[in-house]
C-alpha cells in the first residue's frame, strides 16, 4: 500500500487566520496539499454585495494574501500544492490575480489552475417553473426577477483533473468542502469515480477538516479545558489508499486531537448521519470507527459509499430589500426596562412618520436575547446594563435610511445611561436572501483552465 497522502487545512471560512497557511507549511513542509475554505452558506451573498460595488471583486481577495506568505516557502524548494474555493463567484480573475503573485516572486514556474462551470444562473434564471426551495417548498418564480448568483456545489472530479495535468495551485467556486479534500486523493490514488468505498472514506476526512481549527478543539464543549486554546492547530489528515485516515496536527501547536474532538467535528452540519450527501459520493457515517492512535492522532476508517444522487446541490442568492441594525448601551437602575422602552419608542416614532417594515426586532443584549428560550428563564431586574439593539428590514431602502437617523437622538430623547453611541448612524446594508434548491448534473459542465504563468 502507498504512504498516507498528508492533506491539511488553514481556513474554515472567510476570514480565518490570514497566516495560518504559511505557519503550517513551516511546521509540517512535507504536505502534500493544503485545502483552505472560504465558502460558508452565506458566502456568495457577501461576495455578491461587494461585487454590486465593484465588480472585479467577485472571489475572496485575503487568498491572494495567502499565496504572496506561501512565496517563500515554495522558492526555498517546498513543494505543497493549494486547493482553495477562494475563487468564488469570479475564479478565472482570482486564478489570474494569484498567478501574477506567483510572477512578481519568480515563481512563474508554478501552474494556476481555475475551475469553473458552478455557474447556473443562466439556467435558473430561464426556467418558468421548478426549482423548488429545500428548506420552504416555495417555487423559485416567486424570486426568478431578483436573483444575483446562483452556484451548483461542484465535486472533485475536476480538481482531480487540473492536479493530473500539472496544477500547483487549483482555485474553484463553489464545490462542496470535503471535495477540497477528495480531489487531491483522487489524483494521487488513481481512484475512478465509482470508487465509492475509498471516495467515501476521504469525503469523511474532508469534512473533517474543512472548518479548520474545529477537528482540533476549536469551538469544542471542552474548549476551556485544552491546552493552550489561544493557539489551536490547524487539522492534518493522513489519508490512505483505503480512504480511511488518521486525524492530527503539526507538533507544537495548540489545542487536541481527541477522539471527542474528532467526533464533535464529524457530526457537525451533517443532517441524516446515514445519508450524508455529497457530489462525489453518498456516504454513511453509522459504519465508522473512530480509534485512538497515539498521541493527538485518531484514526477514522470504515465509512460507506454509495453512488452520487444525479443532482447538483445549489445555492442561489436573490435581492431582497434592505435593512440596518442600531446598537447604543444603556447602563444603570432599570436598564433593560428603559432600553426596551427606548426601542420601542424608535419604532413608534417611524410609525407616526408613515414607515414601514417587514420586519423589526427590538433586543437586549445580556439578558439571553440571543438564545430563543433563555430569556424567559432570566431575571433583568438586577441588570445595571445592557446593549439595545434594534433592527430592521423593508423591500424598498427609504424607510431603512429613515431607521437609521432615529438612533443617535437617543442621545437625549432616551433614557439617562445612554452611551457607547461613537460608531455614527447605522449603514443600511443590502439584504440577499439564500434560496437552496437542486439542479440536474446533465445541466452543469465542470470545467478547467491552467493559466500560463508566464505572462498575465
Amino acid at each position: 500500500m502507498p504512504p498516507p497522502l498528508k492533506i491539511a487545512n488553514a481556513s474554515g471560512f472567510w476570514g480565518d487566520q490570514p497566516d495560518a497557511a504559511a505557519r503550517l507549511v513551516a511546521a509540517q513542509p512535507d504536505l502534500g496539499f493544503l485545502t483552505l475554505d472560504y465558502l460558508a452558506e452565506v458566502s456568495l451573498s457577501i461576495m455578491a454585495i461587494v461585487r454590486s460595488k465593484d465588480p472585479s471583486a467577485g472571489y475572496a481577495r485575503d487568498f491572494v494574501d495567502v499565496v504572496r506568505s506561501l512565496c517563500p516557502f515554495w522558492s526555498a524548494g517546498g513543494a505543497t500544492r493549494v486547493v482553495t474555493n477562494a475563487g468564488g463567484l469570479d475564479p478565472d480573475a482570482c486564478a489570474r490575480e494569484c498567478a501574477g503573485v506567483l510572477r512578481a516572486a519568480g515563481l512563474s514556474r508554478l501552474k494556476v489552475a481555475a475551475v469553473g462551470g458552478d455557474d447556473v444562473l443562466p439556467v435558473l434564471g430561464s426556467a418558468t417553473g421548478g426549482f423548488a426551495n429545500l428548506e420552504t417548498g416555495a417555487l423559485l418564480s416567486t424570486v426568478a426577477p431578483r436573483l444575483v448568483t446562483a452556484n451548483a456545489y461542484l465535486g472533485a472530479g475536476a480538481i482531480a483533473d487540473a492536479l493530473r495535468a500539472g496544477a500547483d495551485v487549483v482555485i474553484t467556486g463553489r464545490v462542496a468542502d470535503p471535495s477540497l479534500t477528495v480531489g487531491p486523493c483522487i489524483a494521487h490514488f488513481g481512484w475512478s469515480p465509482a470508487d465509492f468505498g475509498p471516495i467515501a472514506g476521504a469525503t469523511v476526512a474532508g469534512h473533517l477538516i474543512e472548518c479548520g481549527t474545529q477537528a482540533c478543539g476549536g469551538f469544542s464543549t471542552d474548549w476551556l479545558d485544552l491546552p493552550d486554546n489561544l493557539s489551536i492547530g490547524f487539522p492534518i489528515v493522513e489519508v490512505s489508499a483505503d480512504g480511511s485516515c488518521v486525524v492530527t496536527k503539526a507538533a507544537g501547536t495548540g489545542g487536541a486531537v481527541t477522539a471527542q474532538t474528532v467526533k464533535e467535528q464529524l457530526l457537525y452540519e451533517i443532517g441524516d448521519p446515514g445519508n450524508y450527501l455529497s457530489p462525489d459520493a453518498a456516504v454513511s457515517f453509522l459504519t465508522l470507527r473512530v480509534e485512538p492512535a497515539g498521541a493527538d492522532r485518531v484514526r477514522v476508517s470504515g465509512a460507506t459509499g454509495r453512488a452520487p444522487t444525479d443532482s447538483y446541490k445549489v445555492s442561489a442568492t436573490y435581492r431582497d430589500g434592505y435593512k440596518a441594525h442600531g446598537m447604543v448601551t444603556i447602563f444603570g437602575h432599570d436598564a433593560v426596562k428603559k432600553a426596551r422602552r427606548a426601542g420601542e419608542g424608535v419604532l413608534l416614532r417611524l410609525q407616526g412618520a408613515g414607515c414601514l417594515y417587514r420586519e423589526h426586532l427590538i433586543e437586549c443584549l445580556g439578558t439571553g436575547a440571543s438564545v430563543r428560550g433563555i430569556a424567559s428563564r432570566m431575571s433583568d431586574t438586577q441588570l445595571v446594563e445592557t446593549v439595545l439593539r434594534v433592527s430592521v428590514a423593508a423591500d424598498s431602502r427609504e424607510p431603512v435610511e429613515r431607521f437609521a437617523k432615529e438612533i443617535a437622538p437617543l442621545v437625549t430623547c432616551g433614557p439617562q445611561g445612554v452611551t457607547g453611541y461613537a460608531a455614527g448612524r447605522p449603514r443600511v446594508l443590502p439584504i440577499f436572501g439564500f434560496w437552496p434548491t437542486l439542479v440536474s448534473r446533465s445541466a452543469v459542465s465542470p470545467t478547467f483552465r491552467i493559466l500560463d504563468g508566464t505572462r498575465p
